[in-house]
Order: structure tokens, then C-alpha cells, then sequence
């Protein structure tokens, strides 16, 4: 039987007062106020303003985080269509800068990042380290001849001297762009080959799970393959020998030599809102991945808002949520800086000492925001951890679940293992937007897998198939009105074709997301998974996560994926998959079990026509579930096609989904 009654939207914590009034969000609507005569008593009173009055929200934006700008914009945000609205034009700032902007107030010796590795232990970099690193390597970059415009890539670990590449980058006007060094040679030349970079860092290699892997031979292969690469920094982090490159070269550490650079020596290279920052790719499943452009005076205002006011960051604060280099996620990380907080970095497996190694970074860090994904979660449940117990996580306030939805165990699992005096947040957004646009709310109580509220300033709603906005009910993920998160356009897409039919062409002129996903009466949320692999069962939406979240509670299950396909003459087939645990067979009874589960705690629709046992469930290495590769397969189309297998964390687990699609999909079929 299942262990737990928490239900979606039961309950589970409210703000103390002293807690809600010290938040930053509560200290923006005290000077809205204060300054504006604005005053709104709840959260969703303020979010009606800031899309109803959207132009005046994201000017008080600029006004109450001083942002630094040559010269006065024109207007918040061209008037006209959604698609390509420009922000803030007239303006030139740059994002680095607001960066290292709190190095000129730190305390001596304050911590701007603290980091570990699996080889490296944990230590600490003040703002001023921080800020004479990034001088030293964007004056040594602008000598070696790079400038506005000139993309920057790196290959690099989840590192300090990675955080200096971008910031120094993005510091003289150059365009940076990450792939995380697990990826492949083909993986990373999928996204860089797109850009044409000039000049690139390379690491000799990394760790994961206490094993070595050289990247020397595959960053040779990246040089020689780009035509434009005329400069490599290299970085020898596990400390291989250096073998020459098809290009000049020089290592990491002579970047940072010479004299210290003073403050008010170095000049940030200020840059119109419409000039690139950085390019982040989508997950590229199948094609290639989407060179996705965002802008610096965007991403500057829209990461002082979600780390002020949803993630309640600022001065005093250390964020630390387990990423690589190849997820938007650390970007995120990194942007905590704009507030004044601290970033934790971590490089390797999450579980190399054990399912309490990044437990045990957040007390040694002393993070005060933990961000964990639910399939960590879930992990640390069945591994029987108590974080509580274990480690002195006094200095915890968040608890942050990013990357995939949330289910109420997971909730519950903060709660009774971490902490009952916390605020737990699950936010989404996604790589597009580098940012939420379901976030937190820590003046609003925490509900079991809801997201707490609506990301100010997007007009966020949940359409039907007529393109009507519904409430309390399943729908598409869209936003109305125009953001500054939202990207300047995708690298080489030919009159932004691929952006239009990305986001704009399913409902004409608005943002469709690509997730299915319900916002309640009281302005909470819940995503149940991607639009594509959305479950047509009857002809009524079901999302996966609906399916997973009672599944994967029965006993003996591990992990689920479900899929729903056409078959002909109008019908279609459901199948689930199931990963069991060592000593579990999938007899009748545990079929049985699942669909009894699936029909009364759901609804029939919710049941699957079958059940098979499958060694392991798909994962792309940002964690999310394979189930559209896998309805691929079983929808006729070519093996080969369906995914990229630098985009999975294990390639080789797609390969009984080909084997079942290929040989016995016939069977799966009705009669």
C-alpha cells in the first residue's frame, strides 16, 4: 500500500511574521509604498499590477535596484506585437558589471563564492579575489584581440575559473556559451559549430564519482573542427599533461598574472539592450539544439527580480543548487551575485560520498538556499537519509525543487527529514527565459507540490484548446504580454523561423511554453509535464506527472515513464513503463496494484492498456524523462533520429525501448 495521504495543495507551512516582513519582496512593496503610494495587502494583488501596468512595474524594476546605465532609455519596452519587443532601448549597460557591483561594499574578505570539487576541497573567494580575477582576464582577453560581438565558449567544470571566463567575457562585450565537459565531442561541436567562437577554455578533464575523464584528445578534435577559433585558454584541473592544440594556446593561471587592475582603472564595456550576453542551448533531443540569445539590460532586470523576490536572495544569503555548466541552472547560480549573495559551486556526482554529500557542502558552505531536484529527492527517501539529523542545517531557510515537477512526497520528505520551519519553493521556467515563470512566494504559505504563485511582471495563464485562459483546469502554459527575459532572437535563424514556430505559432502572437500545466483559484500552480508528451487519452489532456506522481508511490517501483500513441482509425494506446526494485517481479498482482491506484486515486483515463518492466528509465543529462524520443519510437520513427545521445545521461538506455519498438510493437496494438 502507499505510505502517505498528503495531497496536491494540502497545507504544509506558513511564513512567521518576522520571517515574511524581513523577505525582499516584503521590503519592495514597504517602498512601493513608501515611494509610489502603492500599496497591495497580498501577492496577488501585486502581480494583477505588475502585467497590468507591466511598463510601470519594470521601471520602478530599474529605479529600485539603481541599475547602472550610460545614457536614459527611451521607454520601458516598444510598443507593438509580443514577438521581438525590444527593452529599455537608448540604455547601455552591461551584466557583468552588476555582478562585481557589490565587490565596492563588501566587507573585507566577504565570500562571493564558495566552492568544492570532488578533488578540490571546499574554500572560498572574497568579492575582492573575485573582482581582481575578472579585471586580470577581460584585459588579458581584449589583448588577445576579443571584443563586442566575438563569441566566447567554454568546456569547462563547475569551477571558479569558469565563473571568471564568463564574467570576464561578458565583461568586455563578448558573447559567452557553455557545454559541460561530461558532453561529447560531437555534443559540444553540435552547439559550437552553430556560434563559430574565436576563442574557447578547455579543461584537461573532470571527475565524477571518484573516476578520472581525460578531455584532452576531445578538445583537440573541438579546436581543429572550428574555423573561426583562433585563441584556446586552458585550464589543467586534474592536473593531465598539456598536449599542443590545433590553435594558439595558453593556460588558465597566465590569464591571471601581472599586476592587479584598480576598480576604477578597468571600463566595463556598456552595450545596447538588444547586444547579446550569452547563448544557452536547449536540451537538443532530436535535431539540433536551439541557440537560444539573450540580452544583458533583460537578463539584468529580470535576475535582480526572481533572485530578490522569488528566491529572496540579497547581501548575507548563499545559494547553492546542484548543476553543471551545460544547464541554464547555473547561470542562475552565478546571477545570485546580482543581489549581493553568495554562490556555492559543487563539480561532480551528487552522491559521490554517499546520498548526504551535498547535504553535508550545504553545512560546511553554510548555504541558506538548498536547491535539489525531486529525483534527488526521491533518491535520499529510499536511501533512508535524515539530513536533520545528520548535519547542522541551522543555516537553511529554503529548501528550492528545480528541474522537474514536484509531488507532494517530496514536499513531505523536506518537512519531516530537513526542517518544518522552512520555506520549500518549486519553481519552473525553463532554459528559454533563463529564469521562472511559476516562482516562489515567501510571504504566501507553502502547499504540497504547488507552485506558489505567478512570476511578477509575465501575464501568466493556462489555455484550452480554443485559446481561452481556464482555472482549476489542465491546459497549455502561455504568457500574454511581452518579457525582457524572453530571447532577442536564436542564433542563424533565418528571419527568426524557428523562434515563431518554437513559441509563437500554436496561438498566434503569444508565448506558448510547451508545458501542460493547471493554476488554481488562489493563484498557485502545477506543471504536469511537456506539451509534446502530453497523454490524449479519449480525447482529454493527461499529464504524465499525474501518472507518476501515484506510481511511483507503490512499493517496489523505482521509477515510471508513460507514454500515449496513435494506432490507427483514430484510436491510441497507452503504455507505462516501470522500473523495479532488485527482488520485484511485475506479476499480475502489481499490475493489477498500479491500475486499482491509477483509477480510483485519478481517473480510469489515467490507466494505462499496458504495463512492461523496463532496466531503466531514459534521462537527458538536465534530468528530465525521455518520454518524447520514446513515443517516437513507438510511433514508427527511425532508431536512430529520435534523440541525440550526447543530450542522455546514459545513451545506452534508450536501446530496449528500440529493441520492444522495433520487434514487438505489434503486440502493444489492440486487436
Amino acid at each position: 500500500m502507499i505510505d502517505s495521504v498528503l495531497k496536491e495543495g494540502d497545507e504544509l507551512w506558513r511564513p512567521r511574521k518576522g520571517f515574511a516582513q524581513s523577505t525582499q519582496i516584503a521590503k519592495f512593496m514597504n517602498w512601493l509604498a513608501a515611494r509610489h503610494g502603492l500599496e497591495f495587502s497580498e501577492y496577488e494583488d501585486l502581480w494583477v499590477w505588475s502585467v497590468e501596468e507591466a511598463d510601470r512595474f519594470w521601471r520602478t524594476i530599474w529605479e529600485y535596484f539603481d541599475v547602472i546605465s550610460e545614457g536614459k532609455y527611451c521607454g520601458v519596452v516598444t510598443p507593438g506585437e509580443m514577438f521581438k519587443a525590444r527593452w529599455f532601448e537608448g540604455s547601455l549597460t552591461n551584466y557583468a558589471e552588476h555582478l562585481l557591483r557589490h565587490e565596492v561594499v563588501a566587507e573585507a574578505n566577504e565570500t562571493a563564492l564558495c566552492h568544492a570539487t570532488e578533488i578540490r576541497p571546499l574554500d572560498r573567494l572574497s568579492w575582492q579575489q573575485l573582482g581582481a580575477a575578472v579585471r586580470k582576464a577581460a584585459t588579458a582577453l581584449r589583448q588577445l584581440g576579443i571584443g563586442p560581438g566575438d563569441r566566447v565558449v567554454s568546456y569547462m567544470p563547475n569551477v571558479p575559473e569558469t565563473v571568471i571566463a564568463m564574467m570576464a567575457t561578458t565583461a568586455i562585450g563578448a558573447i559567452w556559451s557553455s557545454a559541460a565537459p561530461e558532453f561529447g565531442t560531437q555534443a559540444v561541436l553540435d552547439r559550437f559549430e552553430q556560434i563559430n567562437p574565436k576563442l574557447a577554455f578547455f579543461t584537461d578533464g573532470y571527475t565524477f564519482n571518484g573516476k578520472i575523464f581525460d578531455r584532452r584528445s576531445e578538445s583537440k578534435e573541438i579546436a581543429k573542427r572550428l574555423p573561426n577559433l583562433k585563441h584556446a585558454i586552458t585550464l589543467s584541473y586534474i592536473g593531465l599533461e598539456a598536449e599542443d592544440l590545433p590553435v594558439p594556446s595558453q593556460s588558465f593561471e597566465s590569464l591571471l598574472a601581472g599586476t592587479p587592475i584598480a576598480r576604477e582603472d578597468f571600463k566595463y564595456t556598456r552595450v545596447p539592450p538588444d547586444h547579446p550576453l550569452w547563448i544557452l542551448f536547449s536540451s537538443g533531443t532530436t535535431g539540433l539544439p536551439k541557440a537560444i540569445v539573450h540580452g544583458h539590460a533583460g537578463m539584468i532586470v529580470e535576475h535582480l527580480k526572481v533572485m530578490s523576490f522569488h528566491c529572496n536572495m540579497g547581501p548575507g544569503k548563499r545559494m547553492f543548487f546542484y548543476t553543471t555548466t551545460g544547464w541554464m541552472m547555473w547561470n542562475s547560480v552565478v546571477s545570485a551575485l546580482i543581489t549581493g549573495a553568495s554562490a556555492v559551486l559543487y563539480d561532480g556526482s551528487p552522491v559521490h560520498d554517499g546520498l548526504g554529500t551535498l547535504w553535508s557542502l550545504a553545512e560546511q558552505s553554510h548555504s541558506t538556499l538548498f536547491g535539489v531536484s525531486p529525483t534527488l529527492v526521491s533518491n535520499m527517501k529510499k536511501g533512508g537519509i535524515v539530513p536533520e539529523r545528520d548535519y547542522d542545517l541551522s543555516s537553511i531557510d529554503t529548501v528550492m525543487v528545480g528541474g522537474a515537477p514536484s509531488t507532494p512526497e517530496t514536499f513531505e520528505w523536506i518537512y519531516d527529514n530537513v526542517s518544518r520551519d522552512l520555506w520549500v519553493t518549486s519553481q519552473s521556467g525553463g532554459t528559454e527565459i533563463c529564469s521562472s515563470l511559476f516562482a516562489g512566494v515567501p510571504i504566501k504559505p507553502v502547499r504540497a507540490a504547488e507552485m506558489q504563485g505567478k512570476a511578477l511582471g509575465l501575464n501568466v495563464q493556462v489555455w484550452n484548446e480554443s485559446g481561452e485562459p481556464v482555472t482549476d483546469r489542465v491546459g497549455e502554459l502561455v504568457v500574454t504580454n511581452a518579457f525582457p527575459s524572453a530571447p532577442l532572437f536564436f542564433w542563424n535563424d533565418r528571419g527568426d523561423q524557428r523562434y515563431r514556430d518554437a513559441y509563437f505559432n500554436h496561438f498566434s502572437g503569444v508565448w506558448r511554453h510547451g508545458d501542460i500545466a493547471k493554476i488554481n483559484c488562489h493563484g498557485g500552480a502545477y506543471v504536469y509535464g511537456r506539451s509534446d508528451a502530453t497523454l490524449n487519452r479519449y480525447g482529454v489532456r493527461v499529464g504524465t506527472a499525474e501518472i507518476y506522481n501515484i506510481v511511483n508511490r507503490i512499493p517496489g517501483i523505482e521509477d515510471s515513464l508513460a507514454i500515449c500513441y496513435e494506432v490507427g482509425e483514430g484510436r491510441d494506446w497507452m503504455v507505462l513503463f516501470v522500473k523495479l526494485a532488485v527482488g520485484r517481479d511485475l506479476d499480475e498482482t502489481l499490475r493489477g496494484e498500479i491500475i486499482r491506484h491509477l483509477r480510483s486515486e485519478a481517473s480510469p483515463r489515467h490507466a494505462p492498456d499496458a504495463v512492461h518492466r523496463v532496466p531503466e528509465i531514459p534521462y537527458t543529462t538536465t534530468g528530465k524523462k525521455m518520454e518524447v524520443p520514446v513515443k517516437r519510437l513507438f510511433s514508427g520513427a527511425d532508431p536512430d533520429t529520435v534523440a541525440s545521445p550526447a543530450s542522455m545521461t546514459n545513451p545506452g538506455s534508450l536501446d530496449w525501448f528500440k529493441t520492444l519498438a522495433a520487434q514487438e510493437i505489434e503486440a502493444l496494438k489492440p486487436i
